[in-house]
């Protein structure tokens, strides 16, 4: 009991920290015998997944049944030109040191061959935002479908409680204790889970490093380190920058929202760390209503990570084939780098479906997604802290600008 009371009272970046070396330590000793554990860390998954969805759809019904439509779509309209400005500024930073340090020139293609994925049209996209089923779009985990049901639920909600009609009014504040309390369960659902939360980033860890090896590992360090120093700038310049001209202390709000990325870190997973997120949000001041709007947001259209990765997966493409890259080439990239990477999905490994889609772009053989995918697990972890990190300082300076605008 003493044990268990302890574990329960450890900090959770501690714990999330040493199962994560424990993993890793295990991958390195017992290699490929650490597949046997592959099941406990896709249930962490399933399980953190399995609240991502709700939670998702009820903050944003009650961010937006709490917010008056003016506000709402001011919001959103900060928060997209924040996504621009740091997505762009992203693949900058990823080209600029990739082109400087040149991984890739000593690598060759592996045999393994990748199928082309599918890039839907700009018409299906927009298609697929409003759903033919609501029940379908969260079935599916269809993230831009779900949004979309919560803004206009949310609309509808906020129309009611703000009637005129006092019958209307009372079903609307009805529906608004009726999802606050259905939030407050899966918040409760959570705090259970996070306690499975090491043993299963033991076992993602542990698979990770058992299956793929320090070799693989070693001949795409310097691609790795690129990677890295680019996530390091982008905290330091974007981040903290942004944080200073909204006045919001940067160190203090670092520690504050560790949980949030630290989650994501060692999950992968923008979308199973929302609620997590969440909190760490709120903790760090940012009022409930903003967090509850622009997180969700965030994380269906935010991607400051795989936007990086894009960057410098370019550069380490053009290095293996030996193609120059004209300055007209590198605009197309930060160009295309931005629009797709604003919208991709939050999980584990969806942004090599992205490269894939950008290296056909070019003309590059798909073959290098397959050399890439070796340090993936290593790329998405950083790439998913950063677009969680990212999310978050966005939350914050949109909330800092609405309440000077209230003052």
């Amino acid at each position: 009991m003493n044990i268990w009371k302890k574990y329960k009272q450890t900090s959770f970046v501690i714990k999330m920290t040493v199962a994560f070396v424990l993993g890793i330590i295990a991958g390195v000793v017992f290699q490929n015998q650490t597949n046997v554990l592959e099941p406990l860390g896709t249930l962490l998954i399933h399980l953190l997944s399995l609240i991502a969805i709700p939670v998702i759809f009820l903050t944003v019904v009650l961010a937006v049944n709490q917010m008056k439509i003016t506000k709402l779509g001011r919001m959103g309209g900060k928060l997209i030109l924040y996504y621009i400005a740091t997505t762009a500024a992203a693949v900058l930073i990823g080209l600029a040191l990739a082109l400087w340090i040149n991984p890739g020139t000593s690598l060759t293609l592996p045999d393994t061959q990748v199928e082309e994925p599918e890039t839907p049209s700009v018409s299906d996209v927009l298609l697929q935002i409003v759903p033919k089923n609501i029940f379908a779009a969260f079935t599916s985990g269809d993230l831009m479908a779900i949004l979309f049901i919560a803004v206009i639920m949310g609309v509808a909600i906020s129309a009611m409680r703000y009637s005129e009609d006092k019958k209307m009014k009372e079903y609307g504040d009805l529906l608004n204790t009726l999802f606050t309390a259905l939030n407050e369960m899966f918040y409760k659902i959570l705090q259970g889970v996070l306690l499975y939360a090491p043993i299963g980033i033991f076992a993602i860890s542990a698979t990770a490093f058992g299956s793929q090896g320090w070799e693989t590992f070693q001949s795409l360090f310097k691609f790795t380190a690129v990677f890295y120093a680019g996530i390091l700038l982008l905290w330091l310049l974007v981040y903290a920058g942004f944080l200073k001209l909204s006045k919001t202390p940067v160190i203090p709000f670092f520690k504050q929202t560790k949980e949030a990325y630290t989650t994501a870190f060692f999950t992968s997973s923008s979308i199973a760390s929302l609620p997590i997120a969440i909190r760490s949000a709120k903790k760090a001041g940012i009022s409930e209503t903003t967090a509850n709007f622009a997180l969700p947001l965030g994380a269906v259209f935010n991607s400051d990570g795989g936007a990086l990765r894009m960057g410098v997966s370019l550069v380490f493409a053009a290095n293996i084939m030996n193609l120059n890259l004209s300055p007209t080439d590198f605009l197309v990239i930060v160009i295309i780098g931005t629009l797709l990477s604003i919208g991709t999905a939050g999980v584990p490994a969806a942004g090599l479906v992205t490269l894939s889609a950008v290296l056909s772009m070019f003309g590059l053989p798909l073959e290098i997604v397959a050399l890439i995918a070796g340090v993936d697990a290593l790329i998405g972890m950083a790439g998913t802290a950063s677009n969680v990190i990212g999310d978050i300082v966005g939350a914050c300076v949109v909330d800092k600008s609405e309440r000077k605008r209230a003052a």
